[in-house]
Parts: C-alpha cells; structure tokens; sequence
C-alpha cells in the first residue's frame, strides 16, 4: 500500500470549482447523446432501501425491480445494483441469483460510524459471509472531524481487509458534514490510500447529500491518484440526485474529468433509488414523445 501523506492534499480553489460547475449546468444533451446518457445512467444505479422499517418482502420487491426494467420498456439494461442492510443480504442474493445485479451492503455502524472496531468488524462480516459482492461503509466521522487522520485511515485499511479481495469497498465520506471542499478532497485521499475500491459522497441520511462540487473534487482526487499510482478507484456520488437531467451533468462531469474509462457501472455508480423512475419516464418520453406520470412506475 503507497504511503499517504496526510499534510499533503492540494488545497480547493473554490471559485475555480463554481466556474466549472456553472459552464456544465448550462449544457444542453439531445437527441441520440440523451438516450445513451439515460440508459448509460440506469444501468449505474445502486437501488437503495435502508430504513428502519425495511421488511423481506420490500427487498425481494426492490431486487425485482432491479432486474426487470425491461418489464416496462422492453430492452433496458438492469440497474447496477441493491444496496440493503447486512441481514437481509442473503434475501438479495438468492433473489438476485443469475442476474447481473450486484448485492451490496451497508456496514461498519452504518450511519453514524459510532461504534467499536470489533462491532464494526462483526457488521463486515455478516455482509460478506452473506454473499455481498460489495461493502459500503461510513468513515469514523468524529475521528475525521477531530483531526485523527491516522485512525481514520487505520480503520478503512482493515475493513478492506476484512472484505477480502473478492468484495469491493465503497467509502463513504459524508461530505454534507465536511463543510470545506479541502477536507472533502483530504477524506476523498484518506480513503483511496487506505484502500478504497469506490469513494462516495453520503449516506443520504443527512443534508446536503451528494452536489455537484463535491462530486468534481472528488473525482479531480481519483484522477491524481490515478496518475500517481496507475490504479482506478470508484466514484458514487449518493443522495439528492433525483432527476435525470441532473443525472447527465454528473456523467457529462465524470466524461470530461476522468474519461470514458470511468463511465462504466464498474466504476460509477449512482445512490439514488429515486433517479430510475424518472430516468424511465425521460426514456418514454424520448422514445414515443409523450411525458409519462411517475405513477406508472413502482415506487421500490
């Protein structure tokens, strides 16, 4: 593992940031490059339940979904994935058997992080015994804020060690709480040295979730890793990311940031369940020209 320095992430130019933003936003995608883009964006969907009151039957409801999008419009690709808690992944699993569905799976006290490394550890383990294909675990967040970089990385390192290298790990920085684009980068450079395989930006649990800054900041973090050390690393950009237009300036982003390579479900993903009704209503509309209504489409 490449040492990481933890004095040494660049420093943000914020107006920078806002400038590259605003010339993104003002972009208009049609026509051909619209339909590539809504499609290409579904298939990078990580279809979420994460709630107290998640029941069996709401997860085999969301795996369902997950593969037969094609139910309503023939041809779709399925989405990348089911995100759930540790218990009900082998729910996922078996429902999701055969498919191309990944199963992935919150852990390490998800979502304060607030719990010991042997609890935290034990949560790992249920996901991957289970047969998650993918772990999605929340930093020590207090460690963070207090400046316990070390810990922080410590703490990532042996949970990637803990999945194993058949398991990928997805990092979650919850940048809402972040406040400064220089620590968004400095968590982003934590997290990928430590071991990271993805980088996301919340847990979608507090507000502001995902934006559009924050995500190029910490993709401008995975191109320099890139260049540093020749090894791609993951970007989900998750939480309030709930129309399709915005959907397309986070890949026109990643496009113009990182390249093509990356705009792939390998290495994109989005966190925002809410995002495939509305990318399949775009995708009718598209198609046949008339707008459809989101009742159309199943909630879960």
């Amino acid at each position: 593992m490449k040492q990481y320095d933890f004095l040494n992430s660049p420093t943000i130019d914020q107006v920078g940031v806002e400038d590259r933003i605003s010339r993104i936003t003002a972009r208009s995608i049609k026509k051909e490059a619209k339909m590539h883009g809504l499609l290409m964006a579904l298939n990078m969907i990580d279809l979420t339940t994460l709630e107290g009151a998640d029941t069996e039957e709401k997860v085999k409801q969301l795996c369902y979904k997950a593969h037969h999008l094609h139910d309503a419009i023939p041809g779709l690709p399925t989405t990348a994935a089911v995100c759930v808690y540790p218990n009900f992944v082998k729910i996922a699993v078996n429902e999701l058997k055969g498919t191309n569905v990944k199963v992935a799976s919150v852990a390490t006290a998800f979502p304060s992080g607030q719990s010991s490394a042997e609890v935290k550890l034990l949560d790992v383990k249920m996901a991957v015994d289970n047969g998650a294909h993918e772990v999605d675990m929340v930093i020590s967040r207090g460690k963070f804020h207090s400046g316990d970089y070390s810990f922080v990385f410590d703490e990532i390192a042996m949970i990637k060690e803990a999945c194993g290298k058949d398991v990928r790990l997805k990092v979650i920085l919850e940048t809402g709480e972040l406040g400064e684009l220089d620590k968004v980068r400095r968590a982003s450079d934590i997290a990928m040295y430590a071991g990271a395989d993805f980088i996301k930006t919340s847990t979608g649990k507090i507000s502001p979730a995902a934006t559009l800054p924050v995500t190029l900041v910490m993709l401008e973090a995975i191109r320099d890793y890139y260049y540093e050390t020749g090894i791609m690393i993951g970007m989900k950009p998750a939480g309030g990311i709930s129309n399709s237009k915005l959907a397309l300036q986070y890949l026109l982003m990643v496009k113009e940031t990182l390249g093509g390579k990356w705009l792939t479900n390998e290495y994109f993903r989005f966190g925002a369940s809410s995002l495939a009704n509305d990318v399949l209503m775009q995708i009718v509309k598209q198609k046949s020209g008339i707008y459809q209504s989101g009742d159309y489409f199943s909630k879960v």
